[in-house]
Parts: structure tokens; C-alpha cells; sequence
């Protein structure tokens, strides 16, 4: 009852965003807010340096907030949302880190998704991946073969 009151709804057991689930969302919350915070900083005193970097910074952290909060949130929808923000994530990752290997001189500055986020540990690879293998672990029961 608490809950048609209040207007939130507790996690569901067993869902996305719980058990291990937790440790996906406090990496991604913590690259939304190191992305966020780099990009608005580098947009808004650097600009002209190299804007496509961080243009494509903000872009990731966009990304990064989409799946925080649907892993947070919950529920098939959610879970669908996040699944297509992980493959764009995956795809950033792969299309930048390749680009900024072949073609150093496009990226005076780095992204997060530099040289497949090599100054990240390549977590950046790592997150899209880990987060599609948990996310298809955590379909809906009705759609599993």
C-alpha cells in the first residue's frame, strides 16, 4: 500500500538493478558523473581545442546516465532501454577507440572512449559487455528459447 501512496516502487527480487546487478549500477553512476563532469568542464573553457573529443565525452555520459537509470529502475522496459544504450555504448567504443588509434590527430584531447578506454583501465569496454551478458541474464522469462 505504501507504494500506490508514494508513487515508487521497491526493486523487484531478483531484478536488474539488485545483487550484482548494484555493482553495474555504481560503475555506471560513477563514469556518469566522471563523463558528465570532464565534458561540461572541457566544453565549457576548452571548446576549441578539440571539440568532437568532447562533444563525444558528453555523448558517453548521456549513455552512461540512460542505463544507470534504467538498471535502477527496473521492469522489462527498462531492461530493453538499457540493452540498446549498452549496444550504442558498445558501439562508441569500438568506432572511437579504432578511430583515435588510426587517426591520432582527430582526438587532440582524449575521450573516455580513447583508445578503447585505455586511460579508464579499459573499463569502457569492459562495461557494455559485462552489461549486455547481465541484462540477457535478466530477460523476460517469456522470451527466453
Amino acid at each position: 500500500m505504501a507504494e500506490a501512496r508514494t508513487g515508487t516502487r521497491a526493486p523487484a527480487p531478483g531484478g536488474i538493478g539488485t545483487g550484482p546487478g548494484r555493482l553495474l549500477v555504481t560503475l555506471y553512476a560513477v563514469f556518469t558523473i566522471g563523463a558528465a563532469s570532464r565534458s561540461i568542464y572541457q566544453l565549457s573553457t576548452r571548446f576549441d581545442e578539440a571539440p568532437l573529443a568532447y562533444v563525444l565525452s558528453a555523448l558517453a555520459a548521456l549513455v552512461y546516465g540512460f542505463i544507470t537509470v534504467a538498471l535502477v529502475r527496473g521492469g522489462e522496459r527498462a531492461r530493453v532501454l538499457a540493452v540498446g544504450c549498452c549496444v550504442a555504448e558498445l558501439a562508441g567504443v569500438l568506432v572511437v577507440g579504432t578511430w583515435t588509434v588510426l587517426d591520432p590527430a582527430a582526438f587532440p584531447d582524449a575521450t573516455v572512449w580513447s583508445n578503447y578506454g585505455m586511460g579508464y583501465l579499459f573499463i569502457p569496454l569492459a562495461l557494455p559487455i559485462t552489461g549486455l551478458l547481465w541484462l540477457r541474464r535478466h530477460r523476460n522469462p517469456a522470451d527466453r528459447p
